[in-house]
């Protein structure tokens, strides 16, 4: 199979990637819009420090796209939130549908 298919990704998102902290706060790339598939449900999932959080949906993106944990997504429904966990999901040339995985508060 590869690469999630193209007509999964009915949605757009606006990216802006987590760079650092500065002296004045975090610091964010430039927004980019890209396609994807948004899924608005609750959920538990694990954070980088392994404690328990409430993600309140989950974008699936091709398995290229950069979303690094902390990053500020943008959904269709206008909403912003902060990226908890960002994992690649690759078969290693089995046929399953590559993608990236991201969950935001």
């Amino acid at each position: 199979m590869g690469v999630i298919p193209g007509w999964l990704l009915r949605h757009q998102v606006v990216i802006e990637a987590y760079l650092g902290d500065s002296a004045y706060g975090p610091t964010y790339g430039a927004p980019v819009t890209v396609r994807a598939f948004v899924s608005e449900k609750v959920r538990t999932v694990r954070d980088q420090r392994g404690e328990e959080v409430v993600a309140s949906t989950t974008v699936y993106l091709l398995p290229t796209q950069d979303c690094p944990p902390e990053s500020r997504v943008t959904t269709p429904s206008g909403r912003t939130a902060s990226v908890i966990t960002s994992d690649l999901h690759d078969g290693g040339g089995l046929p399953t549908p590559d993608h990236r995985e991201v969950t935001l508060t």
